[in-house]
């Protein structure tokens, strides 16, 4: 897609001193990672957040309305020339993650939004730091492209927003982060995702096949982690590179995974659930796909099973990442035990607030298909 933006690479004229603390543009303050970075921003920065429409409501932010993929963000041309004036750091992590988007809504508005904001920050003379996603080392084939399009335009534009950012010359970093879990202390997270539904699933016992060998790894790491080193990154002045935040070696595998959601079924009463049969991944489009496509199992479990295809067979590797975390100006790098810790503490946090559907008297197989979501 190409810019419609020139870059200016100079200062513009007439920016006036900065405040007391530097201002910094944050895109998708709402969003799972977007709250975290807002705790760890707001000691050090005036955090100025874009919203479309629903106002985040804390006092900790100020608010600018607009739209991402709309020229200037939206905003009218003397706007956006004081919003060059104001930011000294821009920080972009909004991005249309919602696979079940059209794939065309979903490259217009990764594509755009990234051109736009480093068109601001050119404009600005500030850094840009992107909140990309490690699964940029994951390359789609072209049968996942075709059972899964929503997931392959995510990567896909993901990989193009880096390119364009390493092209566009301006000072910063690029950051990838893994599957972003829960806080590690608390297990809460902002809105719901992937990870948590399928937590969710696996202490119901509703997920009876899984794609991948029980000792496939799934990276994830909790979000405090991830927002820790991304503002050590922001804090540190760094101005180039790119970042893998990530458990690396420490990845817990499929069978430990499933295991740890069984045993937390178990002490909420609920009968242990039967460990999910896993699938190679060669044959989730040679067997799985068109075996739910001709099945008569329910609507609701066969779009359940066909999603966690998708989300498995994105996420999930069989060789470890390299990691970024433990590194100068890089966060905390979490051992496997803090990993199982807070793989828990999530598990507790989605049991927990649904106290009054988790009892002794409500199996699993009763539960309702929605419950997990």
């Amino acid at each position: 897609m190409p810019s419609d933006n020139q870059r200016l690479a100079l200062l513009p004229v007439g920016r006036t001193g900065r405040l007391d603390r530097p201002s910094l543009l944050l895109t998708g303050g709402s969003g799972v990672l977007g709250r975290a970075l807002i705790d760890e921003l707001s000691p050090d920065f005036d955090l100025l957040c874009l919203r479309r429409d629903t106002p985040l409501r804390d006092p900790r932010v100020r608010e600018l309305q607009g739209d991402l993929v709309a020229p200037r963000l939206g905003l009218s041309p003397l706007a956006w020339h004081e919003l060059a004036l104001e930011v000294d750091v821009v920080l972009h992590c909004a991005a249309e993650t919602d696979w079940r988007t059209p794939p065309q809504d979903i490259t217009r508005t990764n594509l755009r939004g990234a051109d736009t904001v480093l068109d601001l920050a050119a404009r600005a003379d500030a850094p840009l730091y992107l909140v990309s996603t490690a699964f940029v080392a994951n390359t789609p084939t072209e049968e996942d492209r075709r059972h899964f399009p929503g997931a392959a335009a995510y990567l896909d534009s993901m990989a193009r927003a880096e390119q364009m950012t390493r092209e566009a010359g301006v000072p910063g970093a690029i950051v990838r982060p893994s599957v972003v879990m829960g806080d590690s202390g608390s297990g809460r997270i902002a809105g719901r995702q992937g990870l948590t539904r399928m937590i969710g699933s696996m202490v119901l016992g509703q997920a009876p096949v899984l794609p991948g060998a029980p000792a496939t790894r799934i990276d994830m790491v909790p979000r405090d982690y991830v927002s820790r080193a991304i503002g050590d990154l922001v804090r540190g002045g760094v101005a180039d590179g790119e970042y893998w935040l990530t458990a690396g070696q420490e990845a817990m595998g499929l069978r430990e995974f499933a295991d740890v959601c069984a045993d937390v079924a178990v002490r909420h009463g609920l009968p242990r659930p039967q460990r999910p049969r896993f699938i190679p991944v060669d044959a989730v489009h040679r067997l799985l796909l068109p075996m739910l496509a001709g099945t008569s199992l329910p609507a609701s479990l066969r779009r359940r099973l066909e999603y966690y295809a998708e989300l498995l067979l994105v996420f999930q590797r069989e060789l470890p990442f390299g990691t970024s975390l433990g590194e100068p100006d890089c966060g905390t790098r979490p051992t496997r035990t803090d990993l199982r810790a807070a793989l828990v503490r999530n598990a507790e946090s989605w049991a927990g607030d649904r106290a009054g559907l988790l009892s002794p008297n409500r199996s699993a197989a009763t539960a309702p298909m929605e419950v997990a979501s």
